[in-house]
């Protein structure tokens, strides 16, 4: 089940598929709403390397903004 509060504690961050694997990158720890603003902030390239996630699940950016 997907937490969608506003309130609920995330972790964004945006995954660089460049080379091995690739390499995340932690932009922001706190609440959901909070780092929704952050990401609709950024670029459209960042963003479509941009994950949420919950203490129960994991998702692209893109797929909660569509």
């Amino acid at each position: 089940m997907r937490t969608t509060f506003e309130e609920a504690s995330v972790r964004l961050y945006h995954l660089d598929d460049a080379g091995e694997g690739g390499a995340a990158t932690t932009l922001f720890y706190g609440p959901l709403s909070e780092a929704l603003a952050i990401a609709a902030a950024q670029d459209e390239a960042t963003q479509d390397g941009l994950w949420i996630a919950t203490d129960n699940d994991v998702i692209a950016y893109l797929d909660l903004d569509s």
